[in-house]
């Protein structure tokens, strides 16, 4: 069996654990599957975690509490190899529940919830050495009506899975299809990079991009479709925002497996708040590096869908505004959430 069908094997007791979550199993699973001094990087406010016992204590068990009856289902599962000849597992999807107390001071609803996660896992000698995770906390605090930031310009809704509900990529791996959806989104990055010198047609979307594309952003940007809905709701506030956004392709890490592509990077880019400002905050210079984990969906030559989160919250934290402290502000009047 080829490495990266091993490698999704090997993830699938956590997948199992996660999705029936009992506290001691998911811990017993953890820490089988990671090494010790796993490297463990986490959306903000969680950040760096050293290892399989923190990720349990300061993530899962907080979620787990708040969510007593914690789920994660997942959307996409796939596997590959990179450019730095290291093997990445990622998997896209969202965990759900009860929301049935506070969590990170958002506010419960009573009600089912959807946060979406990018979990990608570095395997090395058959265990998890590295992780690198998004989960759409803005995501919570809209359904508990009390995103206290700016509105979404795109279509705020629970993202879908694949199309074709395909993305639980079966194996074995298939190296010239990989290589072949590899491809397209390689050249589809380098497309966007000569917007620089040469503006919206030097980017040829259209050669890239499915007329009926979907763009499937993070909670507080939104969903756009086809180019249009891309560049109305993302691309041209990102761009007049901040332009001279550099990405660092040396630190990222792009695979494929079948029609998927993958993307993680901590972080991916570095770039100042100038121009138009960005997410309503006012320009002043600020430099700023930014967490996006990626996967799309090729179909036929050309990209259909396309999975994107952003740490919006980091984002913020950089340019010196607490969300948090805002929500508290916000929700003052909920009885019985917070202390004075």
């Amino acid at each position: 069996m080829d490495i990266h069908s091993q490698n999704k094997n090997r993830y699938a007791p956590l997948r199992d654990a996660l999705y029936n979550f009992e506290t001691d199993h998911v811990r017993n699973t953890l820490n089988a599957l990671f090494r010790d001094d796993a490297l463990i990087q986490l959306a903000y406010p969680f950040e760096t975690l050293a290892g399989p016992g923190q990720l349990f204590d300061q993530a899962y068990a907080p979620l787990q509490r708040a969510i007593p009856d914690l789920e994660r289902r997942d959307t996409i599962v796939m596997a590959g190899r990179t450019a730095h000849q290291q093997d990445w597992v990622g998997c896209c999807g969202y965990y759900t529940g009860s929301f049935q107390r506070p969590w990170l001071d958002i506010p419960p609803t009573g009600h089912q919830v959807a946060m979406r996660y990018h979990e990608f896992f570095r395997f090395e000698e058959q265990r998890i050495v590295e992780m690198q995770a998004l989960w759409d906390i803005p995501e919570v605090m809209m359904q508990a009506n009390a995103w206290p930031m700016s509105p979404s310009l795109g279509r705020e809704w629970q993202v879908p899975s694949p199309a074709p509900q395909n993305g639980i990529v079966p194996g074995p791996w298939d190296a010239q299809h990989s290589a072949a959806s590899l491809q397209l989104v390689s050249d589809m990055c380098e497309g966007l990079g000569r917007y620089a010198s040469g503006g919206v047609e030097a980017m040829q979307l259209e050669k890239y991009w499915h007329p009926r594309c979907s763009w499937y952003g993070p909670s507080g940007i939104g969903t756009g479709r086809g180019i249009s809905g891309f560049r109305n709701w993302h691309q041209i506030p990102f761009l007049n925002g901040l332009p001279d956004r550099v990405g660092d392709a040396a630190a990222g890490h792009l695979f494929a497996d079948g029609d998927f592509v993958g993307f993680t990077a901590w972080p991916g880019m570095h770039m100042s708040v100038s121009g138009d400002g960005w997410l309503g905050i006012a320009p002043a210079g600020q430099q700023i590096t930014m967490r996006s984990l990626d996967f799309w969906r090729c179909e036929q030559g050309l990209i259909r869908e396309n999975w994107v989160l952003v740490d919006l919250l980091h984002v913020y934290h950089q340019l010196n505004v607490d969300v948090f402290a805002r929500l508290r502000e916000f929700n003052k009047a909920r009885p019985g959430l917070f202390r004075d």
